[in-house]
C-alpha cells in the first residue's frame, strides 16, 4: 500500500522544539520532491519547507527560516522537519507531500504561549 505518514506533532511551549517525521511506504521518497505544508485554523494551507530529490537543495518560507530544518534519511525512507524556537503562530496541522499531489494525513502541532 502506498502511504505517507506524518508523526511527531503535539503540544509544545513557545520557544520549544519538535521534530516531525514523514515516513513513506510503498514507494521511494527520494524519487520525489518532498514538501512540508501547514494549515492553521481558518487559514489556507501554506508551504513551509521543501527538499529536492535531484540535488538536495532546500526551501524555507521566510516565516521559518533559521528556525526549521528539513532533512531526509533515504535508508529509512523518511523526511524530517526539525522545528526550533517555536512560536504560537506555528500552530497548525502539518502535512508532507510527495511530488505534485500525494499527501499524508497530517499531524497537529500546537504551540502554547
Amino acid at each position: 500500500e502506498v502511504q505517507l505518514v506524518e508523526s511527531g506533532g503535539g503540544l509544545v511551549q513557545a520557544g520549544g522544539s519538535v521534530r516531525l517525521s514523514c515516513a513513506a511506504s510503498g514507494f521511494t521518497l527520494d524519487d520525489y520532491v518532498i514538501g512540508w505544508f501547514r494549515q492553521a485554523p481558518g487559514k489556507e494551507r501554506e508551504g513551509v519547507s521543501g527538499i529536492s530529490n535531484k540535488d538536495g537543495s532546500t526551501y524555507y518560507a521566510d516565516s521559518v527560516k533559521g528556525r526549521f530544518t528539513i532533512s531526509k534519511d533515504n535508508a529509512k525512507n523518511t523526511v524530517y522537519l526539525q522545528m526550533n524556537s517555536l512560536k504560537p503562530e506555528d500552530t497548525g496541522v502539518y502535512y508532507c507531500k510527495a511530488g505534485l499531489s500525494f499527501w499524508g494525513q497530517g499531524t497537529q502541532v500546537t504551540v502554547s504561549s
